[in-house]
C-alpha cells in the first residue's frame, strides 16, 4: 500500500507533488525565500462557496483528517463527503458538529477518533474507505471569507471490497416538539452498523433533562425498539446528571465516551446551560441487516414525580457504516437552521470576530 496527502500544499496528492507552489496565502510572508517555504498553507473560501477540500480516484481509505479555521465559522461551515461518484454526499454535517464542537465555543476533546486540541486544532481518525473514488468538500453558507487550513491523508492499494461506507447525518430540534422524541436517524436501508453520537444539547428550562431514553429501532422492529437506553447520562456513560457533589456539572473525555462541554450562563446574554456530548460505538457497534431508526428523548421533572417532556434544543450528529454510498437522509440545513448566537453580545453580529455592523459583510 502507499499513503497519500492532500493539502494547500499539493491539491492532488500526487507523488512528489507537495511545496511546489509558486502563489498562495503565504505567498507574500514566502517572499524571501522562494517556492518549498510555505507559499500555499490554506485555502480562502468566499461567501456561498463551496470549495473541494479533496479529490481522489480510485479505491482507497481516508485515514485521517487535520483541519482549523476560526471559532465563528464552526456552525456557518457544512462538511460533506462523497463515495464512489455518487451525486448526493453520505455526509453532510456542520463542521464544528463533525468534531465535537457544536457551540462555536472551543471543548477539549481526547476521543479515540475524534482529537480537538487548542484551539480548534481539529482531528478525524474515522476511516473512511471507497472502491471508486472519494470527494470531500466544504460549503461556506457565511457572509464573510473563511480561511482554513487543513490536510486529508489516505492509502491507496489495499482491498477495500468489503468494508462499509462511512455515513454521517445532521439533525436539530429547536425545539423538540412536546413528547416528541428528537430523530437522529430514520428511514436508513441496508446493512450496516452504527458507531457514533455526538449532541450539542441546549437546555431550555431549569431542573435536570437527561431522563431521556436512546432507542435504536433494527430492521423489523416498528413500535418497540430492539435497544432502549435508561437514561441520557446513561447513554453517555456518565451517572447522577454528571453532578460531583459539590462540583455541579463536570466535563470528561475518554476515548469512546464524553461530556466535554458545559456552557453556564453568564448572567446577562449568555442565558442557557448547553452541553456537548459524545458516545463512540468503537468496541460495541450496533449492528443492523436491514433497516435503521434511531431516536431520543427529552425528557425532565414535574411536580408529583411526573416526567416533564422538554422544549430543548437537540442538534444531533450520528455516524454509521453502510453497504452503499448514499441513503436516506435529512434535507441540507440552511444558515438560519445552522445559526448559534455568537459570543456574549446581545446580537449575534456584535458577538462575532470581527463585529458585522449593519449593511457590510
Amino acid at each position: 500500500m502507499k499513503t497519500r496527502s492532500i493539502s494547500p500544499e499539493n491539491f492532488d496528492g500526487s507523488a512528489g507533488g507537495g511545496a511546489r507552489a509558486t502563489d498562495g496565502t503565504g505567498a507574500d510572508c514566502a517572499r524571501d525565500l522562494g517556492p518549498g517555504w510555505k507559499i500555499s498553507p490554506s485555502v480562502d473560501i468566499k461567501p456561498g462557496e463551496t470549495f473541494d477540500l479533496a479529490t481522489i480516484e480510485g479505491a482507497g481509505k481516508i485515514s485521517h483528517i487535520w483541519i482549523t479555521t476560526h471559532t465563528d465559522h464552526w456552525r456557518t461551515l457544512l462538511f460533506r463527503a462523497y463515495w464512489d461518484g455518487a451525486d448526493e454526499p453520505a455526509i453532510e454535517v456542520p463542521y464544528g458538529d463533525f468534531f465535537c464542537n457544536g457551540w462555536g465555543v472551543f471543548a477539549q476533546v481526547s476521543s479515540q477518533v475524534i482529537a480537538a486540541n487548542p484551539h480548534g486544532g481539529f482531528n478525524s481518525y474515522w476511516p473512511m474507505p471507497f472502491k471508486d473514488g472519494a470527494k470531500l468538500t466544504i460549503e461556506n453558507t457565511s457572509t464573510v471569507s473563511v480561511r482554513i487550513y487543513y490536510q486529508v491523508t489516505y492509502e491507496i492499494g489495499g482491498d477495500y471490497a468489503n468494508e462499509g461506507y462511512l455515513h454521517a447525518q445532521w439533525r436539530r430540534s429547536n425545539p423538540t416538539e412536546y413528547a416528541r422524541p428528537h430523530v437522529l436517524v430514520e428511514g436508513v436501508e441496508g446493512s450496516g452498523h452504527y458507531v457514533g453520537t455526538y449532541i450539542a444539547w441546549g437546555v431550555h428550562s431549569n431542573g435536570w433533562w437527561g431522563e431521556g431514553e436512546i432507542k435504536f429501532y433494527l430492521d423489523s422492529d416498528e413500535a418497540f425498539p430492539t435497544i432502549a437506553g435508561t437514561g441520557t447520562e446513561d447513554y453517555f456513560g456518565g451517572a447522577w446528571n454528571f453532578d460531583i457533589p459539590g462540583s455541579g456539572y463536570t466535563e470528561f473525555s475518554t476515548p469512546y465516551l464524553g461530556m466535554p462541554q458545559v456552557i453556564r450562563p453568564d448572567g446577562l446574554y449568555v442565558s442557557q446551560q448547553r452541553f456537548g456530548l459524545y458516545r463512540w460505538h468503537l468496541a460495541d457497534p450496533i449492528y443492523f441487516a436491514e433497516k435503521l431508526r434511531v431516536d431520543i428523548q427529552a425528557l425532565g421533572w414535574r411536580s408529583g414525580w411526573r416526567y416533564l417532556p422538554l422544549r430543548d434544543d437537540i442538534a444531533s450528529t450520528s455516524l454509521f457504516y453502510l453497504d452503499r454510498p448514499t441513503a436516506r437522509r435529512p434535507k441540507t440545513p440552511s444558515a438560519d437552521d445552522l445559526e448559534i448566537h455568537l459570543g456574549g453580545a446581545p446580537v449575534p453580529d456584535l458577538g462575532a470576530s470581527p463585529q458585522r455592523w449593519p449593511g457590510t459583510n
